[in-house]
């Protein structure tokens, strides 16, 4: 092995501490630091990465930084280099079975790890996903087509627009079922401009993704993928849907609706949660079970209706506390035809803002009021604050969620610009963005979560 091998991608603090401890690359080490001691495999570092850390891959499949100047002992217990492969075979084919496209975006899922780098790659070509889940050629003939290899905070218009084309274009080519993979971090803002950019779409249209890359034992990867190819196959929910873990556990998963759906927590496997609302269905090995019935069902005819265009002109502001009026005049300056507030309580900001937002509307600057609750509707009759940003020209915009309402207003700004017209689209619903009431178990804080509160609450009875 080259000095280059040994020390790949380390330079500075982390080269000098390597060669200090005479230990390089994918040698199973214990380190003795400031912080504590780790047992774990050296990782390569890219090149692009900090010199002052030296990672290791511990046994449970996390990867850790240890500052190298914290470094008191390093000691070698080997060589371990992985040689982590996906067998890839031919996916089988029967004419019998669905025919599914799998569109890859980026994202957790459907990946491995590359031990060259210690970064997640993607496993994507069909033999790959057999390879690594192969209950997936006992549900469907499946495609692949990878549109885009981003992290989902780099999804945007110009990625939005082309995967809606290609989503309608599959539709329309005759498939039965259409699953995304996508990134989970902003996966709900693309699943509400797929609602508004695809509507009516025949066939489910699934998106998926993993909390936890398929190379650590906690991985929801397989389950998921498996359940959205499920449901894209053989559910009638002809929609936009989000199919995530339910509960933490692997006993279902939930299809949530595209414009009701959120993430909810940073790292948990159960993350995604239906606001305001219930989920479309329960989806589990051995069934789909829908939850509600005023779902758009499955049709022959595979037409769908694209309408896919975006005026990114658009922001939300989180009201907080002293929040200043240049905040609102900055986005105006700079040419924001559209502002979502996502305001306290039932809809409220303080009265130093009113200045400026009275100048936004002025400017024809459209701004509509969102709660940061984000369980509610709006309320903007109830108080005096309500009333006044009213009369200043501020559009209550019911139970949307921030984040659907922003995705809303850029497609509705695509098409007009006219207030009265913006007004009315913004307030018409589309895909159920907007509903008539909550129903009693809307605000579902134990959604997907009950099997774990009733284990916790029987620990506590007296």
């Amino acid at each position: 092995m080259t000095q280059g091998d040994k020390f790949k991608g380390y330079r500075g603090p982390g080269l000098e501490t390597l060669k200090r401890f005479n230990v390089g690359v994918w040698e199973d080490v214990c380190v003795r630091s400031a912080k504590g001691e780790f047992r774990g495999i050296i990782l390569p570092r890219s090149e692009t990465a900090d010199d002052r850390h030296i990672v290791l891959k511990l046994d449970t499949g996390y990867n850790v930084g240890v500052a190298a100047a914290s470094c008191i002992e390093i000691t070698s217990k080997g060589r371990r280099e992985a040689n982590y492969h996906i067998q890839e075979n031919e996916f089988p084919t029967d004419p019998a079975k669905p025919d599914v496209v799998l569109f890859g975006t980026g994202g957790t899922i459907a990946s491995r790890l590359d031990y060259r780098t210690g970064a997640v790659i993607p496993a994507f070509s069909p033999g790959e996903l057999y390879g690594s889940v192969p209950e997936l050629a006992d549900i469907c003939n499946l495609t692949t087509k990878k549109l885009y290899g981003v992290f989902s905070e780099n999804m945007g218009p110009n990625e939005w627009i082309g995967l809606a084309k290609a989503v309608a274009g599959a539709i329309e080519s005759g498939v039965d079922g259409i699953v995304i993979g996508h990134g989970t971090d902003t996966m709900h803002h693309t699943a509400a401009i797929l609602s508004f950019m695809i509507q009516e779409p025949a066939v489910p249209v699934v998106m998926v993704g993993s909390q936890r890359s398929s190379d650590r034992p906690s991985s929801d990867a397989a389950l998921n993928l498996i359940h959205a190819t499920s449901a894209a196959c053989i559910s009638d929910i002809a929609e936009v849907m989000v199919c995530m873990f339910g509960p933490t556990s692997d006993k279902y998963g939930l299809l949530h609706r595209g414009t009701r759906v959120r993430k909810m927590h940073s790292s948990s496997r159960s993350t995604f949660r239906t606001i305001g609302d219930i989920p479309l269905a329960l989806i589990s090995e051995a069934e789909i079970r829908p939850l509600r019935t005023d779902y758009l069902k499955r049709r022959p005819d595979r037409k769908v209706k694209l309408d896919a265009v975006y005026d990114d002109r658009v922001s939300i502001v989180y009201y907080y506390p002293g929040m200043k009026p240049d905040v609102v005049d900055a986005l105006v300056d700079n040419g924001y035809r559209g502002i979502v507030i996502a305001g306290t309580g039932l809809g409220h900001v303080n009265k130093p803002l009113y200045p400026a937002l009275k100048r936004a509307v002025a400017k024809g600057v459209h701004v509509f009021m969102t709660v940061q609750t984000l369980w509610g509707y709006v309320q903007m009759y109830v108080y005096d604050t309500g009333r006044d940003l009213m009369d200043l020209g501020v559009i209550p915009a019911a139970n949307m969620t921030p984040e659907v309402a922003l995705m809303k207003l850029g497609w509705t700004l695509a098409h007009s610009d006219d207030r009265d017209e913006v007004g009315r689209m913004m307030l018409t619903p589309v895909a159920h963005e907007i509903t008539e009431r909550e129903p009693p178990d809307g605000y579902l804080i134990l959604q997907g979560g009950l099997p774990e509160v009733e284990r916790f609450l029987k620990s506590y009875q007296m």
